[in-house]
């Protein structure tokens, strides 16, 4: 690569650290919706977001007044330190579309694995006991508590550890590996009587659909099964709903497609259309468990990125993105499963509403995952415009993160790029 990008990817080497991974050579100019230019002035569709951040799209005008807005009242004071009313009625606002009728509370704080180790923070409080289950699959932060509960061993894990005591994990549902929700609640009852006693969990952490495990749904009835379960044995259920909340499975968040309530939800990602803000939304009695002083954090619910959640919110409200994110979940949904039918190297299509995934792998087979081949494609939809990035334990699994308010046009150019991205890929 020549020119600007291949300048700033030479200081980029010099200058940042090797274990910071950059899935793509290229640099970010300018952002817009679902499209993003880099410093060359080449156009790209954006089907990462950040990450699953830009679930209203880049730079939407609603968010940027809102922070320039906030920015010329005041941009930080610690929440600690003095409070401010972005912060409470955002706050007000997760409540209500979380706890319904229930008496909930929220805690603002700065990232994804913030939000968890907080979750894990508080749920002991209120339990009085350590022990927390996690799934073998799941990705809860980098971290050394999120690294703990991550059910993956690269390349989170690594050489970082000893880490955190008081983690266990078990079997999670995959359909396309033959383990169904009973097994995994049969997983979860063996683990009970061979590790730990259900009397000494605080809690148990999953993910409705897990992210960078492979955009695996756990599925309506494990996730009505362990809310009992959980429910039996007084444990605290956790929903990590930080890359399929905010509309990403046609839902507001995952966990709505089974129809139960958590006691602890976390959140982040799209929460604020690409500020640093997440959360950890609780039953009140559950939230307040710990004492004055144990929650919070310097950054903690900063205001710009709480008036940026507060706009995002009334996005989803003023322009029915829910209902845009289900039809652009149908449109990539049924162009995913046309791909499936065309090349046999796509093991299965997976996802829920918009949060969709292709699964690449050899000879048809579910347990020979093909890393290369998913890396293939991916190199081949950048080199024509378009960007997606890999998940799954054996990283061989390529997801889409969308826009929700991507259209339909961008959609079918992006099919159309992938179409041809694995056609190349195959001839590598």
């Amino acid at each position: 690569m020549s020119g600007i990008n291949q300048s700033h990817i030479d200081a980029r080497s010099t200058h940042v650290p090797h274990g910071v991974v950059t899935a793509h050579p290229i640099f970010v100019d300018k952002a817009q919706g679902s499209l993003v230019w880099d410093m060359e002035g080449r156009r790209y569709i954006d089907f990462v977001g950040g990450i699953g951040v830009l679930n209203v799209g880049h730079n939407h005008p609603k968010v940027v007044q809102a922070v320039t807005n906030q920015l010329g009242r005041v941009s930080h004071a610690a929440f600690q330190v003095a409070g401010y009313d972005v912060y409470v009625n955002l706050a007000a606002k997760l409540n209500k579309m979380i706890g319904g009728d229930d008496p909930f509370k929220t805690l603002l704080v700065t990232t994804g694995a913030e939000a968890v180790e907080n979750a894990v923070k508080i749920a002991r409080a209120y339990r009085k006991v350590p022990g927390i289950i996690a799934f073998r699959g799941g990705f809860h932060g980098r971290t050394l508590l999120g690294s703990s509960l991550t059910g993956f061993s690269a390349p989170y894990k690594q050489n970082f550890g000893p880490f955190a005591s008081e983690v266990y994990h078990t079997s999670y549902p995959d359909s396309y590996r033959g383990i169904s929700s009973d097994d995994a609640i049969r997983a979860l009852n063996d683990l009970f009587a061979t590790q730990i006693l259900p009397e000494r969990v605080a809690a148990i952490i999953i993910e409705p659909i897990q992210g960078d495990g492979g955009f695996l749904p756990a599925g309506r009835e494990f996730l009505q099964a362990l809310r009992a379960l959980a429910t039996q044995h007084g444990i605290l259920l956790i929903a990590d709903e930080i890359q399929a909340g905010f509309g990403r499975t046609g839902e507001m968040f995952g966990f709505q497609h089974a129809g139960i309530k958590p006691d602890l939800v976390t959140v982040a990602k799209s929460l604020a259309g690409g500020l640093p803000l997440a959360g950890v939304v609780g039953r009140t009695e559950v939230m307040d468990a710990p004492a004055p002083g144990g929650l919070g954090g310097t950054y903690s619910g900063n205001p710009l990125a709480c008036a940026a959640a507060l706009a995002v919110l009334e996005i989803f409200e003023e322009e029915d993105l829910l209902a845009q994110g289900r039809a652009l979940g149908k449109l990539l949904g049924a162009g995913l499963h046309k791909l499936a039918e065309c090349f046999p190297e796509i093991g299965t299509v997976r996802g829920e509403g918009a949060m969709l995934a292709l699964e690449f792998v050899s000879e048809g087979d579910p347990f020979k995952p093909d890393a290369a081949f998913a890396q293939a494609v991916i190199d081949e939809c950048r080199a024509e415009g378009l960007l997606v990035i890999k998940c799954g334990l054996h990283r061989n699994t390529v997801r889409l993160l969308a826009p929700l308010n991507t259209s339909a046009e961008i959609a079918h150019e992006a099919l159309s790029i992938l179409h041809g991205a694995i056609t190349r890929a195959q001839r590598r």
